[in-house]
């Protein structure tokens, strides 16, 4: 069957309104927001039922058609583009958006794939309640997308990863059979948890149609500090202590070096000098509580004044007023658009044991330095939760097409020093096409026959999202 009868098939089966053929209405949907990748395709879907899910899955299935499923196009990896094959269908969930139910009693939001995160976080915070999934693009991505690429963000230390926020799911199988999987219940011991296979399979396996996730109480009253540090050892030293001290509380804490906060003073606006002078490294510490304001910045002062007594910490600031954590917040929010206003650099997202992270960032930094003269590191990152942003610029006079020509070379190292010390090539902005010839070299042999079976079980025609992953 030709590309152009196929596209037919689904027009007639879903309406003209739901699929797009034109080259111009699809053009769009072809790309990644960072501009890396451009892929081909032959029409792009956007159903509004979970129906209309299935019966789109199930044509391709029979056809052998690939098919790429797109959330919020706000992926840093290229997992929702589809790569080169003319055949390819979109699949957007954007028009599926509708919040099916908020229980403050049970504490749960049951929402389609294509809420946007940030919508869905207000709703929660309307309920009187708190959706503590929280990223820098929450105000675009969809939460199809953030469970399938099990997304992190900055209360990781406090709530842990998407994964551990689902408690149940809805999705479509690439035989158009719908997974009845959207239970509330916090126990149900009957037997594999099949939700988990679909979190953070970036679209190989099925298509999530809705989520139910966890909420918890609201956190209103904050309270930031911001630690200056003199290297990487001395701030975990300090994390030590904040979790010792401060429990459940604690909600992020963040690290950025020194050569970060000047980037970011150099190119943002509407950001201040936060001490009178420069130091190595800061930390960003954020406490949540139910709690009135005086006892949480008591808590906080405390710690804080005991940090500095035993040398944790060089010197800090606590915030004493909304607009002072906001302005806090912003020297860290601001890394990546500076760096992006600074010129081409690499980003790596990883993960290590946390105890290693000094180690792991003393000796990249001196093996970069051997084989790359001049490189630049920004690194930032959930030091709370192992994750960082080892983020990369070129040297001082290179050329814009540094990242280009020595990218490949460079991310083979930093990689390499993860793996060497028994980190993760990606803490959470998945694998998708990015990252995938160094995860098929990096994992484990037993873990990737593994995932192959399950894929090939669930997937035997190998129509979902193609030169994903796996």
């Amino acid at each position: 069957m030709s590309s152009t009868d196929f596209a037919q098939r689904l027009v007639q089966a879903l309406g003209p309104d739901t699929v797009a053929t034109a080259e111009q209405d699809i053009a769009p949907w072809l790309s990644d927001w960072r501009g890396l990748y451009n892929g081909r395709a032959q029409a792009v879907v956007r159903p509004r039922r979970t129906e209309e899910v299935a019966t789109c899955l199930a044509l391709c299935q029979q056809a052998g058609v690939p098919v790429v499923p797109r959330g919020g196009n706000t992926g840093l990896c290229g997992g929702a583009t589809p790569d080169q094959g003319a055949a390819n269908v979109v699949l957007s969930l954007d028009r599926m958006n509708a919040v099916r139910g908020i229980d403050t009693i049970a504490n749960t939001l049951v929402a389609e794939a294509g809420c946007i995160l940030g919508n869905l976080r207000r709703a929660a915070q309307d309920a009187g309640r708190l959706l503590p999934l929280s990223l820098a693009a929450e105000d675009s991505s969809q939460i199809g997308g953030n469970v399938a690429t099990n997304a992190g963000g900055v209360n990781v230390v406090r709530y842990g990863m998407a994964r551990e926020l689902v408690l149940g799911l809805e999705a479509v199988l690439p035989t158009g059979e719908v997974f009845h999987g959207l239970r509330t219940l916090r126990k149900d011991n009957t037997g594999y948890d099949l939700k988990q296979l679909l979190i953070g399979s970036e679209g190989t396996l099925g298509v999530i149609t809705a989520v139910a996730l966890r909420l918890f109480p609201r956190a209103d009253v904050r309270s930031v500090v911001l630690a200056a540090v003199e290297s990487p050892a001395q701030a975990l030293r300090l994390f030590e202590l904040l979790y010792a001290k401060c429990g459940a509380r604690l909600q992020a804490f963040e690290y950025f070096s020194g050569d970060c906060l000047d980037l970011v003073l150099t190119h943002a606006e509407g950001v201040q000098e936060p001490f009178g002078q420069r130091y190595p490294a800061y930390v960003l510490v954020e406490l949540a509580d139910s709690a009135d304001d005086a006892a949480l910045n008591a808590l906080l002062e405390s710690v804080i004044g005991q940090a500095l007594e035993d040398e944790l910490c060089l010197d800090a600031v606590v915030s004493a007023s909304l607009a002072q954590l906001q302005g806090l917040w912003k020297l860290r929010e601001e890394i990546s658009e500076a760096q992006r206003a600074d010129g081409p650099h690499l980003k790596h997202d990883v993960s290590l044991p946390i105890e290693r992270i000094p180690d792991f960032m003393a000796s990249a930094q001196a093996r970069l330095q051997a084989q790359f003269s001049g490189i630049r590191p920004f690194i930032f990152g959930h030091f709370g939760d192992g994750n960082l942003h080892y983020n990369l610029s070129r040297p001082a006079g290179a050329p814009r097409d540094w990242a280009a020509t020595q990218g490949a070379a460079i991310t083979d190292a930093v990689l390499d020093e993860v793996n060497r010390y028994g980190g993760s090539i990606s803490a959470e902005h998945g694998i998708g096409q990015l990252k995938r010839d160094h995860f098929l070299h990096s994992k484990d042999p037993l873990e990737l026959r593994l995932m192959r079976e399950i894929k090939r079980l669930v997937d035997p025609a190998g129509i979902m999202n193609p030169g994903k992953l796996l």
